[in-house]
């Protein structure tokens, strides 16, 4: 593998309604990176969030890609120009860094080629916690978050293909179907949000959740949104 340390490059998570995709793409475009993935996913607002907003579904759709400093900062920009990112519900773009990727053609490739990317400065303000639950128990692991002082997340659905020896973790196999829950929190709430996962909805509980986080370079939309 290749440090990254020196060059700076981001994993840039971008969670926005659907009717946002293009434009986001299009920015991607625009920035020319090589890396660009989009998934369905969905909000875990209550009804009562979204009949407040205005907001008529749940539905997401999540853009992940991979850029240097400067084009995550060009990213996150445009959203706020063109999506309205800051405003409740329009969603939110989170930087994770990257600390290594695999060897020098990868690294050229994911750089765009450029030698001189910006190194990141880690902002500890935020951080991105995931809990990976078992199917049909979002509500669950949710209600445990919030109880904590979360505002929402963002789900995506998996499929587990683990080991055998995972089931004696796990409440049922990991082969079976997941739902990943992605929860961007402060980090002054980050420990109880955990906390309360694993004492409400962890692997005693059929909800069956393990989490961690990842620290977070940058952050735009999440200082307002209530709704992903």
């Amino acid at each position: 593998s290749s440090s990254c340390g020196g060059d700076g490059l981001n994993y840039v998570i971008s969670i926005v309604e659907p009717d946002a995709l293009n434009v986001l793409t299009d920015i991607c475009a625009k920035l020319e990176l090589s890396l660009v993935l989009t998934l369905h996913g969905k909000g875990t607002a209550t009804a009562s969030m979204l009949d407040l907003l205005g907001i008529e579904s749940r539905d997401k759709r999540i853009v992940l890609t991979i850029a240097g400093q400067q084009a995550t900062d060009t990213m996150i920009r445009e959203a706020q120009e063109r999506l309205y990112i800051d405003a409740p519900g329009h969603g939110v773009l989170i930087a994770v860094p990257v600390k290594s990727v695999g060897g020098g053609k990868t690294l050229n490739y994911l750089s765009g080629g450029q030698t001189n990317v910006q190194k990141p400065e880690l902002n500890y303000d935020y951080e991105l916690i995931l809990a990976i639950a078992n199917e049909g128990h979002t509500d669950m692991v949710m209600e445990a978050a919030r109880a904590a002082g979360a505002s929402g997340g963002t789900v995506l659905h998996a499929k587990g293909t683990g080991a055998a020896y995972s089931a004696k973790f796990f409440n049922v196999s990991i082969a079976n179907e997941k739902e990943i829950i992605l929860i961007v929190a402060a980090a002054s709430k980050k420990a109880a949000i955990m906390s309360s996962i694993l004492k409400l909805a962890g692997p005693e509980y059929p909800a069956g959740a393990i989490v961690f986080s990842l620290p977070v370079t940058d952050i735009a939309g999440f200082r307002l949104t209530t709704t992903d």
